[in-house]
């Protein structure tokens, strides 16, 4: 069966436009409900968002729906995606809803799904929901049509558990730490768990207005974070992304520190405590091969999946692994939660920085990055990976990668593009490559 409205992280999308309007929004609730509404038990759901101006209308779309096939509706405003997987599973939920975009910008939204064991749903549930979306939905009697009510202390919960992440030895006395909340869904959580273990801190992006989400702020817009740091002379800069599922960090000089610099730091730590199960950690194709090599030198192996949280994800509880996470800065700590947790990672790493007695450009930056290359080439229609010129340029280059590098080629899930990615120890020759390949993709594709 294709997919129509679920992509790699549920259903996402321009409002009002496509899969993302107020009428799917409904079926999903319908569709969603039906295939939750299994046994006598009083069924009910968990409804999150983040602060974009769709996320009204999106939810109150999905209350109708839930409720008109007999479910009770528990929405808890705007809170992090880890949150409503934790409330889904400890108020014993059928299912948890969190209306997102992620780090996208706020005309788009979103909406992903949880079962009642916090996960993400599987491929069969989805493609369960995308059937029943496409007929006739069995709409509850009269008397049996749900209730909606909201909880005043699901933050309150959320910033409990996400505190007991960090070893209950280390406080965060001392610390100067800007957070960096994208304007979105823990403008409030955030700076509150780190205020609460002892730091100082400073937030930013903590005023959405419904349109101003990840715009020029969070994770995947650190300027503003970058100058706050070194202005404020701060020890440490936290960014999430929307849903603050994402975490990036900037040291007290104002640098970078991305996703694969911070799943080094954890690791170590975990490894040194014991705890990193099959002394594995779990990243996706796309991870600098400096992480590999770092890791291989303590003893520590690299395993990878396909570019995307939920694969990873896959990848962990399928080796039974607690640490994995993308470049891109999503960190999933099985320890800790069963989803990605900007929060809990960045409390993660501000404990290393606390038992470490180091200032965070000492400490973060674990290894020397490879240098490393992506490009994207659009196509117009075919199949330009099967042309035979382009799988010479492909074979050409892991021969002359082969022994200082790595070359990864995909195309995109949602766009006519081709990724073209090469790292080497080498800097000329992975720039040489990744343009023969990229001409090579051109010249089929014309």
């Amino acid at each position: 069966m294709s997919r129509n409205f679920f992509g790699t992280d549920g259903i996402r999308g321009r409002t009002n436009q496509g899969v993302m309007t107020a009428m799917t929004a409904m079926k999903i609730g319908q569709a969603a409900g039906k295939h939750f509404l299994r046994g006598t038990h009083k069924h009910r759901v968990i409804i999150g968002k983040d602060t974009r101006l769709s996320g009204y209308m999106m939810e109150n779309a999905l209350v109708a729906g839930f409720t008109s096939v007999g479910m009770d509706v528990i929405l808890v405003g705007p809170m992090p995606t880890p949150a409503v997987a934790l409330l889904a599973r400890e108020m014993r939920a059928d299912l948890g809803v969190m209306i997102s975009a992620s780090h996208n910008p706020y005309q788009d939204n979103g909406i992903k799904l949880f079962g009642p064991d916090g996960y993400k749903l599987s491929d069969e549930d989805e493609a369960n929901i995308e059937r029943l979306m496409g007929e006739e939905p069995e709409l509850a009697d009269a008397e049996d049509i749900g209730r909606a009510r909201r909880i005043d202390d699901a933050r309150g919960r959320y910033i409990h558990a996400v505190k007991k992440s960090l070893p209950d030895h280390v406080r965060l006395d001392g610390l100067n730490i800007v957070v960096d909340c994208a304007n979105g869904a823990a403008y409030q959580v955030a700076p509150s768990a780190f205020w609460e273990l002892g730091a100082k801190v400073i937030a930013i992006g903590v005023e959405p207005n419904g349109k101003n989400i990840n715009d020029k702020v969070g994770s995947t817009d650190i300027a503003a974070l970058q100058k706050r740091v070194v202005d404020e002379g701060a020890d440490i800069g936290i960014a999430l992304d929307g849903d603050a599922d994402r975490l990036i960090v900037v040291d007290e000089k104002g640098r970078q520190v991305d996703g694969d610099q911070i799943m080094a730091l954890i690791a170590s730590g975990w490894a040194r405590d014991g705890r990193l199960k099959g002394s594995t950690v779990v990243a996706t194709v796309m991870s600098n091969l400096g992480l590999e090599r770092h890791l291989l030198e303590q003893g520590l192996r690299l395993k990878r999946a396909k570019v995307g949280d939920r694969y990873v994800l896959e990848e962990m509880r399928k080796g039974g692994y607690n640490i994995g996470g993308e470049q891109s800065g999503h960190m999933i700590l099985l320890d800790h939660g069963t989803t990605g947790d900007g929060t809990a990672a960045a409390l993660q790493v501000l404990a290393e920085l606390v038992q470490s007695g180091q200032v965070a450009s000492e400490l973060l930056h674990r290894f020397e990055p490879v240098p490393q290359l992506l490009k994207n080439v659009r196509f117009a229609g075919g199949k330009p990976l099967e042309n035979a010129d382009v799988q010479a340029a492909i074979v050409h280059a892991e021969d002359k990668l082969a022994t200082t590098g790595r070359l990864v080629i995909r195309p995109s899930g949602t766009e006519p593009v081709i990724r073209v990615m090469a790292e080497g120890d080498d800097a000329k020759l992975v720039e040489q490559m990744v343009d023969h390949i990229c001409i090579a993709i051109e010249k089929a594709a014309t």
